[in-house]
């Protein structure tokens, strides 16, 4: 299970570099950090589009800050948490389990190498409901995904594990 898991996390990691490298040099050409101006969104559905936000914070832009020391302990922390689901992954007991796990430690690196590289995460995918007041989805990216994936059914997995085990 260990070895699926790292397959997990290595295949999901290079995926968000590859698309975060596509959405800077392809898509949006020439922006960078220090960009003045953020380069207008690219609408691709009625309810969802391409743009570039720099994210200085953590999911959902939380603990957003300028100080260069923020994504240095964004980093910090998520490699340890990292550490930690290595561990449980090496324990792991379930295929579900493993790809679960992968997918989350996958997300983390690949959003601590975007603070690596720029100092900040790319996102680039938003969604929003159209017609309506309410705003748009905090924009996010493939590492995200993987997080919040992986996640969800490391939930739905420890929900049926306890109630097996209990019957």
């Amino acid at each position: 299970m260990l070895r699926l898991g790292l397959i997990v996390a290595g295949v999901l990691c290079v995926l968000d570099q590859i698309l975060k490298w596509v959405i800077l040099k392809a898509v949006y050409p020439g922006q960078s950090l220090a960009s003045a101006f953020a380069p207008e969104p690219i609408a691709v559905t009625p309810f969802f589009n391409i743009v570039l936000v720099w994210n200085r914070g953590a999911s959902f832009g939380l603990f957003s800050s300028h100080s260069p020391w923020t994504p240095v302990f964004l980093s910090v922390i998520a490699l340890i948490i990292a550490g930690f689901l290595v561990y449980w992954l090496r324990k792991a007991d379930s295929r579900l389990l493993a790809v679960s796990i992968g997918s989350v430690i996958g997300g983390a690196i690949g959003n601590v190498v975007d603070r690596a590289i720029h100092g900040a995460v790319v996102d680039y995918l938003d969604f929003f409901l159209p017609g309506t007041m309410l705003p748009h989805w905090p924009a996010f990216n493939l590492a995200d995904i993987g997080i919040s994936v992986g996640a969800t059914f490391i939930l739905i997995d420890g929900l049926f594990e306890r109630r097996e085990k209990s019957m």
